[in-house]
């Protein structure tokens, strides 16, 4: 498995083509309120274009699709977690990564054997409305030493500044959305987290 320091998650196909010639190598496809032709036919997409660059595609929420579509990776959140097939997830061969914001969420996704946790949100965040407050580094600090070589994720009001914090504060992997997203120049501030994550860019083999 490759695991990158830099781990975008995107809300459409469509900016995939835009990212990936930059050199993106962990990217997730997380798409909300679409009928189910469409979540097939842009996971399907997805897929042939992370394949095609070398890239991990990582589906969030929909794992009976990317079952279908026989992608590697999905993510699900706490209460996906609840619902989902687990035993179908890994007859299939599918890696998993957890969503976590607190220490009973932790346990609950390592009594899971994920292949990675995310914690956040580390700093406050713009994307959706949260109950939790923000974590703050000494939490990733903490999460780290919890889950030992379990790789750990952070996300959550992140910057290419506040990322390199997160990641020498123990993560190995930040995951971004708004701040590539609802940037005015997206690919130019794709290529800015690439380089500034780049100190810890590296291949961990299962």
């Amino acid at each position: 498995m490759i695991l990158d320091p830099f781990y975008l998650i995107v809300d459409d196909v469509s900016w995939l083509p835009r990212f990936l010639p930059l050199g993106l190598r962990f990217v997730q496809l997380r798409i909300k309120d679409k009928p189910e032709a469409a979540l097939r036919a842009q996971i399907g997409t997805a897929r042939d274009l992370c394949a095609a660059t070398g890239a991990v595609l990582v589906v969030n929420d929909y794992w009976r699709i990317a079952i279908d579509a026989k992608c590697d990776f999905i993510h699900l959140g706490q209460e996906d977690l609840e619902r989902a097939d687990l035993a179908a997830i890994r007859r299939h061969g599918l890696k998993l990564g957890v969503s976590t914001h607190d220490a009973a969420e932790l346990d609950h996704a390592l009594s899971v054997s994920p292949d990675y946790v995310a914690l956040g949100p580390v700093f406050p965040t713009i994307l959706k409305q949260m109950p939790w407050a923000p974590q703050g580094l000494p939490r990733v600090t903490d999460w780290k030493a919890r889950v030992g070589s379990l790789p750990l994720v952070g996300i959550g009001g992140l910057t290419p500044e506040r990322g390199r914090a997160v990641l020498e504060a123990g993560a190995d992997s930040v995951a971004v959305v708004t701040d590539v997203l609802r940037h005015a120049d997206p690919q130019t501030r794709a290529a800015e987290w690439l380089s500034a994550t780049d100190p810890w860019r590296r291949t961990v083999t299962d």
